[in-house]
């Protein structure tokens, strides 16, 4: 791994991590939508932190997300459930910014915080068992 490629993947870890607080943020003011948008979020930066070990990087979330699911989740690099977290995370975030009339509940977006949770606690397994974050 070269420096360029820890240094992107710290910050992305980084910028997940600070995501993960605006998730909650908007959690406790009652903004559920925005909480679970944030909460995909968390996710996606936390995957393109890994992304960067790989020199890889892709514009459309599907492409990316679909990398990581080949290359991380089908190889039980990761649990598989971690994969089908993700899948019901980004199905739910799409729903919930792009349907009309869509109201988010409490229950939604406090299960996609703990969804944002997860993947960030084994994405920090994962990366500090590489030496890129201790």
């Amino acid at each position: 791994m070269t420096e360029k490629e820890k240094s992107l993947a710290v910050y992305r870890f980084m910028e997940a991590k600070e995501t993960l607080v605006s998730s909650r943020l908007c959690f406790d003011n009652k903004l559920y939508k925005d909480s679970i948008n944030r909460s995909y979020y968390v996710v996606f930066y936390a995957i393109k932190s890994i992304l960067a070990l790989d020199s890889v990087d892709f514009k459309r979330h599907k492409v990316a997300v679909g990398y990581f699911n080949q290359h991380y989740v089908a190889t039980e690099i990761f649990p598989k459930e971690l994969g089908k977290k993700v899948g019901r995370l980004k199905r739910k975030r799409e729903v919930s910014d792009y349907d009309d009339f869509y109201v988010a509940t409490l229950d939604e977006a406090h299960e996609q915080i703990n969804t944002a949770e997860y993947v960030l606690s084994q994405v920090e397994m994962y990366l500090s068992g590489k030496g890129v974050i201790d």
